[in-house]
């Protein structure tokens, strides 16, 4: 069965104001979008519930992150049975933003997707190696490194809920971005590893996407890649270009 392509919209700590909110959910709820395509939006969490009850229901809403407890003294902290109860399916974890600025390391990472995947989340799963990490040569190594923990604390029927989101964290907000080479190599390394470490049919049909400065100019050459199942979208998808990354398969 053919893997559904599929383009999130990371909209980080943005937008600024709820008038501005209002504007990109306008946007969306007034475009043509494919409808081949799943769509997810990941807005602030103080804007989930807002986003949910106003978004096309075409389009799905994600939180941007999630702790690994279901309730308790975790000030700040948002749980997976929270964003459940509010009626949010997917969650993004792994994030390299959420690794690097705020020490999450791999370990913990796998305890959430686990929660999240406990509290039937869906998840969106982000790896990807730094700038030195890919000038050295390991790129395969730290994305199966990042994998494994999560494999680790998976069973084969829990990858039908996890989508894997390859970002290299050189590429985010820089403007650099893989090349269709790269982004390609890399896909099909995740998938080789995923056959090794689940099964042939997790790596046939687990959707990998790919993020990291994905823009309307450069999405329609990597979406034609065989490995390559969609995006996951940062500053664009604060943009109008949004609509055209959604839109990067349709005839």
């Amino acid at each position: 069965m053919a893997r559904k392509f599929f383009v999130g919209g990371n909209f980080k700590m943005n937008p600024m104001t709820r008038e501005a909110k209002v504007s990109l959910v306008s946007g969306l709820n007034n475009a043509d979008l494919d409808p081949a395509t799943e769509v997810v939006i990941a807005p602030p969490s103080l804007y989930l519930i807002p986003v949910l009850e106003t978004v096309r229901k075409e389009v799905a809403v994600s939180a941007q992150n999630c702790y690994c407890k279901d309730s308790g003294a975790f000030t700040g902290e948002l749980s997976p049975k929270q964003l459940v109860d509010a009626g949010i399916p997917y969650v993004i974890l792994g994030h390299s933003e959420r690794r690097t600025i705020f020490h999450e390391d791999s370990a913990l990472v796998a305890s959430k997707v686990r929660a999240a995947l406990d509290a039937s989340l869906k998840v969106i799963l982000c790896i990807g190696e730094t700038l030195a990490e890919r000038e050295s040569g390991q790129t395969g190594k730290v994305c199966e490194s990042q994998l494994q923990a999560v494999v680790r604390v998976t069973n084969e029927d829990d990858w039908n809920n996890i989508v894997v989101a390859y970002e290299p964290v050189w590429a985010i907000g820089t403007g650099k971005v893989a090349t269709t080479q790269q982004a390609q190599e890399t896909h099909a390394e995740i998938r080789t590893y995923l056959t090794k470490a689940v099964s042939p049919n997790v790596a046939a049909t687990t959707r990998i996407i790919y993020g990291g400065s994905v823009t309307a100019a450069n999405c329609k050459e990597l979406a034609k890649q065989p490995d390559v199942d969609g995006f996951l979208v940062g500053g664009a998808s604060l943009k109008p270009e949004f609509v055209d990354i959604i839109n990067s398969r349709k005839a």
